[in-house]
């Protein structure tokens, strides 16, 4: 799936929103070869890191790895599950790609994982679609063209999403959290927001709730990788918010440093929020 080390393309919006439904197929595909997976037979194995690795990740991977090399060749990619093929630093634009996310969420048999499939360009997400498939939903996003979720069915309805305004004073905090990685730094800046409701959420459905207003912010002050955040950052921005580390800083993708890891990250619902922070 990684071709071999050297300046790619720059693809700019035109050249993206080009791709934008092509894409989105391929989602919805990777997502039909996991429901298509029978969770109480399938085999399931672990990485040297601990977590879990399924046949459904791997035929969503297989599904997007050969999308990809049809619909684009010219544009480098990075999957979670062939990332040891990876040869960073990624110029130019690439694919960044999570076949499934939340695979403890799918082995548990709850619907709240998703395919993460995200364009990066010169280091930032320009481009990013989740895909939802045991909820009907994908959530996909052009940065400076806006975002939109698709509800999908015998027929797929679509609908505009943006994020909404830092709440009033006297008004609670609508905050994501993850129901399976908690950790005492989030836990203790969620608390700086007296009154906080949380919503225990799986996946990258997270960051789709952030971009079409449903929760005011994600923040997770733990490492994660870069594919877990790729398609939620284009999308969070693009639906009209920011996504930072605790600092304020912005996030860069696909240098390699630290083996992809993303130390922390905060999704904003509302830019002026994380100047205030």
């Amino acid at each position: 799936m990684n071709k071999e080390r050297s300046p790619g393309p720059l693809i700019d919006r035109d050249a993206a929103a080009a791709l934008m439904e092509a894409l989105t197929d391929l989602v919805v595909r990777a997502g039909d070869a996991i429901l298509a997976v029978n969770r109480a037979a399938m085999r399931i194995d672990g990485k040297l890191d601990g977590s879990p690795v399924t046949e459904a990740d791997l035929a969503a991977d297989r599904v997007i790895c050969d999308g990809l090399a049809l619909l684009a060749p010219e544009i480098a990619a990075l999957s979670e599950e062939r990332v040891q093929l990876a040869k960073p630093p990624y110029d130019g634009s690439f694919f960044l790609v999570d076949p499934l996310d939340g695979t403890k969420e799918f082995v548990a048999g709850r619907g709240e994982f998703t395919v993460n499939l995200a364009l990066v360009t010169g280091g930032t997400p320009l481009l990013g679609i989740i895909g939802a498939p045991a909820l009907g939903l994908i959530w996909r996003g052009l940065v400076g063209r806006g975002a939109e979720r698709l509800a999908t069915g015998r027929t797929v309805r679509t609908e505009p999403i943006h994020t909404r305004p830092i709440p009033q004073r006297g008004d609670p905090w609508i905050v994501a959290v993850s129901r399976s990685h908690g950790d005492m730094r989030t836990e203790a800046f969620i608390e700086g927001r007296p009154g906080a409701v949380r919503q225990v959420l799986g996946s990258a459905v997270k960051f789709g709730r952030v971009a079409e207003g449903g929760a005011d912010i994600y923040p997770r002050l733990s490492p994660t990788c870069e594919w877990d955040v790729a398609a939620g950052h284009a999308i969070v921005t693009a639906a009209g918010g920011k996504i930072t580390d605790s600092r304020g800083a912005d996030l860069r993708f696909g240098t390699g440093h630290g083996s992809f890891i993303v130390p922390e990250f905060i999704a904003w619902g509302d830019p002026s929020a994380a100047r205030q922070s």
